[in-house]
Parts: C-alpha cells; sequence; structure tokens
C-alpha cells in the first residue's frame, strides 16, 4: 500500500510537537496510514532533514539516508529494527489487512529475517496459517531483538526459521523496553546488595524487622485503597504477605487471597466477575460513570486469566530480570481487573508473589513494596494511568441500567498486548527505595531501640510494657516527656533521672 501521505510535512502529531523538520516513520506511520484502534507508542520514530541522530523521551530521530521506501514491508522493518516489537499494533494491522497482501509482502524478501518475523507474528497472533511453505534453509533469528526489549530463551519455530523468544503468549504477552533506567538498575545488581546488607544483621533484629515491614506493608496497602483496617485485619493479611510464593497462583488461590483481604462479603459478589467494571467516579447528578479506567470485558476474563497464569508461570521459571516478571504479571493482573473488589490489594501481594517464587527475596525478609508505593503514591498513579488513559478513547461504552458501564467493542488486545516499560522503572524504583530506605531505617530503629532499652533496664530494670510506653511518648516529644506522661505513668522517676533519660534517647536516636 502507497503511504506517500507520510512525506507531509507535520508539525503536531496526534497531540506530540514533533522534533523538527521531517518525516514520521514505522509504527506511527503505519497507525495514521491505516488509522488503527491503538494508543500511539510511547516513543516514535523521525526522519529529520538534517544530519543528526539522537534520542529523547519521545522520539527516536534518524538522519534523511535511513528514510524507508514509502510501503507497507519497508515501513514494518524499519519499526521491527528500530522500534521492536508492539504487538498491539501488529493484531490491529492484520486485522485489517488480507491474508493475500501479508502473503505477498512476506514473498518480497522471503528469507529475510524481518519477512520471517513478520509471517510468524502474523501466524501466531491471528492463529492461522498461511498459504506459504515451510521454509527448509536459513538461520534461526528471535522474534524480539534483544537490543531493544527483554526476552526468554524462547523456542524454535522451524516452518519460519525463528526462535519464538516471546515473553509470553498469544493471550497475554506485555513487552517491555531496554532503556536507560532500566539497564542500570539491573546491572546495580540490587538483589545482591540487599543480601550483603543484611548478612551483616543479627539475626535477631531481622527477625523483628521482618515482621513489623510485613505489618507496615499490609497496612501501606490498605492505605493505598484508603481504607484505615483493625490491627487484626491488617496482621492477617500480613501473614498472608508473609506466605507470598509458596502456594501456586490459579483461580482458586486468587480466590482464597481475596477472602482475606474483603472482611465483609456480604456487598460483594466474591471470585471472578459476571459483569462490566471501569474505576473512577460518577457524575452526582445522573449517577452515570465517568471512568478513568476501564476494565476488561468480563467475557474476555477466562481467556485473559488463563494467558495470565500461564505466562507467569513460564516467566518465573525464566532468565528473565524477576522485577521485571513482576511488573508484567502484577501489573497485567490489575489492568484485567478481574474480580470486583480487592484487585489492587492483589496487585501488590503478586508482586511479592513473583519475587519470591523466583528466590529474588531471601533470607526470609521482604521487600515493603506497599510501604514504597505509598510513599510515591503521585509516581505510582502516573504508571497506572500511562496504561488505562490512553487506551480509554478506543474502548465504546454507555451506561448500563444499574449505573455500570456497557461495553460496546472488543477490547481484549488492549489487557493482552501492552508496554510495561514505565511499570518496570516504577516498581524498580520502589525495589531500590526498600533496599536504601526502608529495611535499613526499620533495621537502624531496632539497634537504637535495643541500645536505649539496655540503658533503661540497666539503670532503672523498667519492665518491658513500660520502656515500650517511655519511648513512644519520647518519640511523640521528640526526645521529651510531656508534664502528663512525668506525672501519670512515669510518676516514680525523680527530675533528674527523667533529665537524664531524655538526653540520652536523644544521643541515642541522633536528635
Amino acid at each position: 500500500m502507497n503511504i506517500k501521505h507520510f512525506s507531509l510535512q507535520l508539525s503536531v502529531f496526534h497531540g506530540r510537537t514533533v522534533p523538527e523538520e521531517g518525516v514520521i516513520v514505522g509504527y506511527g506511520a503505519i497507525i495514521e496510514a491505516y488509522k488503527l484502534a491503538v494508543p500511539i507508542p510511547v516513543k516514535l520514530t523521525f526522519i529529520s532533514k538534517k544530519k543528526r541522530q539522537y534520542e529523547n523521551l519521545e522520539w527516536k530521530v534518524f538522519p534523511s539516508r535511513y528514510l524507508p521506501e514509502e510501503n507497507l514491508y519497508k515501513q514494518i522493518t524499519f519499526a521491527l529494527k528500530y522500534e521492536g516489537v508492539d504487538l498491539l499494533v501488529f493484531k490491529k494491522l492484520f486485522e485489517v489487512i488480507s491474508s493475500v497482501e501479508i502473503e505477498e509482502i512476506i514473498q518480497q524478501e522471503n528469507l529475510g529475517q524481518y519477512s520471517r518475523r513478520i509471517w510468524f507474528l502474523y501466524e501466531w497472533l491471528m492463529e492461522t496459517k498461511l498459504n506459504i511453505p515451510d521454509l527448509k534453509t536459513g538461520n534461526l533469528v528471535p522474534v524480539i531483538d534483544e537490543k531493544i526489549q527483554y526476552a526468554i530463551d524462547g523456542i524454535s519455530s522451524p516452518r519460519h526459521k525463528v526462535i519464538n523468544n516471546l515473553p509470553g503468549n498469544q493471550d497475554f504477552c506485555p513487552l517491555i523496553r531496554k532503556t536507560e533506567k532500566l539497564e542500570k538498575y539491573i546491572a546495580s545488581n540490587i538483589r545482591q546488595e540487599k543480601s550483603n546488607y543484611l548478612n551483616r544483621v543479627h539475626k535477631d533484629i531481622l527477625q523483628r524487622a521482618s515482621s513489623f515491614l510485613l505489618l507496615k506493608d499490609s497496612k501501606a496497602s490498605f492505605s493505598i485503597e484508603g481504607e484505615n483496617p483493625r490491627n487484626n485485619r491488617a496482621a492477617r493479611w500480613g501473614i498472608a504477605i508473609g506466605q507470598a510464593g509458596k502456594n501456586e497462583l490459579s483461580i482458586a488461590e486468587l480466590n482464597r487471597l481475596q477472602q482475606l483481604v474483603i472482611e465483609n462479603d456480604r456487598f460483594v459478589k466474591m471470585g471472578i466477575r459476571s459483569q462490566q467494571g471501569f474505576i473512577g467516579d460518577r457524575d452526582r447528578a445522573t449517577q452515570e460513570p465517568i471512568p478513568d479506567h476501564v476494565s476488561a470485558k468480563h467475557e474476555d476474563l477466562e481467556k485473559l486469566m488463563d494467558g495470565w497464569l500461564q505466562t507467569q508461570k513460564v516467566l518465573t521459571e525464566s532468565r528473565m530480570d524477576p522485577v521485571l516478571v513482576a511488573a508484567k504479571i502484577a501489573f497485567g493482573f490489575v489492568f484485567i481487573h478481574p474480580l470486583v473488589d480487592g484487585n489492587g490489594r492483589l496487585h501488590r501481594y503478586i508482586i511479592h508473589h513473583v519475587l519470591s517464587k523466583t528466590g529474588y527475596t531471601e533470607q526470609e525478609i521482604i521487600f515493603p513494596i506497599s510501604a514504597s508505593i505509598l510513599t510515591h503514591i503521585k509516581d505510582y498513579a502516573k504508571s497506572l494511568e500511562s496504561y488505562s488513559h490512553p487506551i480509554l478513547n478506543f474502548i465504546e461504552w454507555k451506561p448500563s441500567k444499574n449505573n455500570n458501564v456497557e461495553i460496546l467493542n472488543d477490547t481484549i488486545d488492549y489487557y493482552r498486548y501492552f508496554d510495561a516499560t514505565a511499570q518496570a522503572e516504577f516498581l524498580f524504583q520502589c525495589v531500590n527505595d526498600t533496599l536504601v530506605n526502608i529495611i535499613p531505617e526499620e533495621v537502624e530503629y531496632l539497634k537504637k531501640y535495643d541500645a536505649f532499652k539496655q540503658f533503661i533496664d540497666n539503670k532503672h530494670e523498667m519492665p518491658d510494657n513500660m520502656i515500650s510506653l517511655i519511648i513512644g511518648f519520647l518519640e511523640q516529644g521528640n526526645g521529651n516527656l510531656s508534664e502528663r506522661s512525668r506525672k501519670k505513668e512515669f510518676s516514680a522517676l525523680t527530675q533528674k533521672e527523667v533529665e537524664e533519660i531524655e538526653a540520652k534517647f536523644k544521643e541515642i536516636f541522633d536528635l
């Protein structure tokens, strides 16, 4: 198909200002040519009229000598070479062009690596076989270029002479682009740093820190949802988090976990949804939905969740970095939103599950991810919205009779094939935060607590419950006991003893 209209001079492309005078190519060109119902990729490729090559957050700019020919095959080839694989674009493209046209494209260079990758992707995504004989010769080429995106080892496809290293299956396969930020996190070997640090911590302190961090993470997960649970409920969920990775994920396991999260199920239908769903507000006057996120259609959940579970199992046993796996699986779950309630807390539990299952969390101490997410709640919201808001433009819906959403078009592919790069970067940020800040702060606090307790034991022989009480009051008073607490709880102490205790507390806790 001729796409010469892409040679038009543009100043703005889908709300995005072009970097300079030039031409949109690759996936951007294909989306525009075929009016594909897909979000614009996070990063677009652009041919500049100037002899410069550079990259920023939105554009990958090439000089004019890179300009591909004005035909679909060359545009796809350029996209695969410089942008990687975009499964959603390919799926929507294959739905609007004929199999005959695809066969003609492939046979232009039937032994070429890009032709073979296009051929494989068509048959894989469309689950059909083209009228092309199996290849008899040719070296195997990977479907995913690992210089651009993260992949697994994969298996060979003799028919196409390719290695299917896609990190998922037809029903669930998000992809993650290699970025400078992700490569730095992976190269820093956060897991080994954590192990080295914890090896230097006394076992008793480690066990106490672990118990506190489990409860802290549980409470934070509820706080993210705007809830303030009773201590026993938070403790119960903390125990579940501590056991993450021990049970295989399944629909039955998700149902069990939901039962632990939802204390009162009188108003919630438990288990996988049998109705549509959305996240957002309602119009005050009409109560009609105002969605920020539309959940996957309930009719698609069986297929999506089966694909999600299979992908989770494959990836947790693969060589892919565990934090990348956790991002794909956990955020994929919350985007699908398979339950009526409890999705957010289970989504964060799944992060723990994957990190535990892959051996990332060692020495029986978790990464308190929810505590870090709560600290970075605005970044968390951005990572969710970076997925949810773009796809809203392609989900057709109307209010249902019960003021839910009634979805009018086919939406399953938006939950199968998405770019999880932003979510992976955010999750690595949180994992790093727990290592650099949250875990060391708790360990150091316990060391100081023990030092102060030993001082009180030696000087005043207070019972443990009173030591805990006095520490609580000193923390509230920034190292000083209030007049009320002196008279009521610690009247046995002299003025000199109080001053000595306050001074020691400030010394130990660096106040």
